[in-house]
């Protein structure tokens, strides 16, 4: 057999191969690994168990996605499918006040294709649950579990099980006598095999807002069978097609079938075995590319120094937990003292050892190239047993958040001038980071966290783990929606497209908190309140100047403090087109160009005809970042 001829067979058979992988798609999770998921947002992965929200002792809004890194495929040949799940969770709430009945938060299991999304919700507010199909709630059931009481619940998930076109739900607290209950406690009648004849995604949403609840997942199993209905009988067979057959054709039937079975033992199991010989070496490449070019970066990045993983466990007690000073999108961040040179640093430990090795890269290239006096500088970085570290210089005033909110009598009350001077620096450095770089940066998650205060309280701009590079001259990069809640931009969390007008309107909500002293999103008695809606309501009522800090005494200039606040707003306007470019913020800040007309009404949302991104887009971009080649999203955005 020639070169050409085997390439050909072995070609043909993967395309077999690949043909009846996607058929039935069965895998169990006891616990969880980075394995096979992957994780987004706020979540986390913890012994095992995966939160979707933060666990914090404030309330506070956070949303966080689990997702299977293998789609699953109902392909044309079969005439319906069937499929079903089981999930074993729990819903802490560390607050005893429950959060408004209006609440929207929730824990989902869910089903995404390119044009359809069906999930089922544990509203956790009010102990209901809704099957929720295109993003219009439909059977809304109340259950008799109480799903924030930190108790194990397990649900039981089943469609299409009797060829009825049905989806069941169950539910059960796990105890002495767990077993799946005869009863749903939720059934829909639905088709959908005209919704999912197509690659469909499948995973886990947490949302919280206004709460201390921590959504975790304990397990998970999923089964999905396709089949084809013979036409005169209830008979079926899992993946293969079911046909009526003369009595006197049974012997012929027969023997057919075991030259099949034959045919596949000898043909497609070493086909199989090529395939997997084929993964690993792809897996092997990748992790020798990936070392490469970490070598490669060791001599080209410039960094002052490559510290040993040694010299940074002595310097932090060994990442102690009494070292740590912050959390960001790359990992934890400790206090480092080096005890031979006697200097301070701040050493960023990343939350993944393999899967961070992305971002890791991704901040290091970037950083290592930027030079600017409100950029935290980097000092070396370190890659030993499986860690990824980088080495800040320490800033000694911490972030930004910390001054702003932290009621302390001992911590700096920061004036009107020192509130100018960040806004205005932090303004300079997005626009030297958008419009003065050799390739622009778009930072995608500008928030009060991650901007630094030196000594002098001057802003230091960090965290660069989800920023993106993109040529000048090209369209904007395509993303997966990162960044924090009340930071993101309609247009970002709509179709997941980042920009630099995705940064402007992040800069917007900070300018608004630095003049205000408010956090982007607050509980005012029984209602969450958005900063951008309540500075503009106000603005609305000629009374903008009753939005600044009131622990500000009325101690700043009148007149800039309004040009700060409808700079704030005309940054945070919902059209990303209405908003200015950082060139000209920085102008306008420093009175050379003129503040820009802000409408009296807050505008209503609109989306562009061509910006939504297509599954293939985000599909390659999850792929650089996660080291997985699947993921859909859908984000409402209703208008204020």
């Amino acid at each position: 057999m020639s070169p050409i001829t085997t390439l050909l067979f072995f070609f043909f058979f993967f395309q077999i191969t690949l043909s009846l992988s996607h058929q039935n798609t069965t895998f169990n999770f006891p616990s969880f690994t980075l394995r096979n998921i992957t994780l987004l947002g706020d979540s986390f992965l913890h012994d095992g168990i995966v939160g979707l929200t933060s666990s914090t002792t404030v309330p506070t809004s956070t949303s966080g996605t689990l997702l299977y890194n293998n789609p699953i495929f109902h392909s044309s040949n079969f005439s319906s499918f069937s499929f079903s799940t089981n999930f074993t969770f729990s819903i802490t709430n560390s607050n005893p006040n429950p959060p408004p009945s209006s609440s929207l938060n929730h824990f989902s299991f869910f089903l995404n294709s390119t044009k359809h999304f069906i999930s089922l919700d544990f509203h956790t507010n009010d102990n209901t649950l809704g099957f929720n199909f295109n993003n219009f709630s439909n059977s809304i059931q109340t259950v008799g579990f109480n799903f924030t009481s930190g108790n194990l619940i397990t649900s039981w998930i089943d469609y299409n099980k009797s060829f009825n076109k049905n989806l069941s739900v169950f539910l059960s607290y796990e105890n002495s006598s767990f077993s799946k209950p005869e009863k749903p406690v939720l059934s829909v009648d639905v088709d959908l095999y005209e919704y999912f004849n197509e690659v469909v995604y499948l995973g886990f949403l947490g949302y919280v807002e206004g709460s201390t609840e921590l959504q975790q997942i304990m397990k998970w199993s999923f089964e999905f069978f396709q089949f084809s209905q013979n036409k005169n009988s209830s008979m079926h067979n899992l993946g293969y097609q079911v046909d009526d057959i003369p009595p006197s054709n049974t012997t012929k039937n027969h023997h057919g079938k075991r030259f099949v079975i034959g045919f596949c033992v000898a043909v497609v199991g070493p086909a199989l075995f090529f395939v997997v010989l084929l993964v690993l070496g792809y897996v092997s490449f990748r992790k020798w590319s990936s070392l490469r070019k970490l070598k490669k970066n060791e001599s080209s990045m410039g960094c002052p120094k490559k510290f040993s993983y040694k010299e940074l466990k002595f310097a932090t007690k060994g990442f102690h937990g009494s070292r740590i000073i912050g959390n960001g999108s790359f990992g934890t961040v400790y206090k480092a003292l080096f005890v031979t040179s006697g200097t301070v640093a701040a050493v960023k430990r990343s939350r993944h050892s393999h899967e961070g090795k992305t971002e890791f890269l991704s901040e290091l290239s970037i950083i290592a190239g930027l030079r600017h006096k409100n950029l935290v500088q980097l000092l070396g970085w370190c890659v030993e047993k499986s860690e990824l570290l980088l080495v800040y210089e320490f800033m000694v005033n911490g972030s930004l958040d910390k001054l702003l909110y932290k009621e302390s009598e001992c911590v700096i009350l920061l004036s009107w001038v020192q509130r100018h001077n960040i806004v205005v620096g932090l303004a300079s450095v997005l626009t030297y980071l958008h419009q003065e770089c050799e390739q622009r940066v778009i930072h995608r998650d500008i928030k009060t966290a991650n901007i630094l205060l030196d000594g002098n309280l001057n802003p230091r701009l960090g965290d660069f783990g989800l920023a993106k590079l993109m040529d000048h001259d090209k369209s904007p990069v395509s993303t997966l929606t990162a960044g924090t809640m009340g930071y993101l931009a309609p247009e970002y969390l709509q179709y997941g497209k980042a920009t630099d007008k995705t940064d402007v309107f992040s800069f917007g909500v900070v300018v608004l908190e630095v003049a205000c002293g408010r956090r982007p999103i607050e509980k005012e008695g029984q209602e969450m309140v958005n900063l951008v809606d309540w500075v503009w309501g106000l603005y609305s009522q000629g009374k903008i100047i009753e939005a600044v800090d009131k622990r500000l005494n009325g101690e700043f200039h009148e007149d800039e403090m309004r040009k700060m606040l409808l700079l704030g707003l005309s940054c945070a306007n919902p059209n990303s087109d209405e908003r200015p470019s950082m060139r000209r913020v920085l102008q306008i800040l420093n009175n050379e160009a003129l503040p820009l007309v802000v409408p009296k009404v807050k505008p209503c949302l609109s989306f562009s005809i061509g910006l939504p991104l297509t599954l293939e887009e985000i599909v390659s971009d999850i792929g650089e970042r996660f080291g997985s080649n699947q993921y859909t999203c859908k984000i409402i955005i209703e208008p204020s």
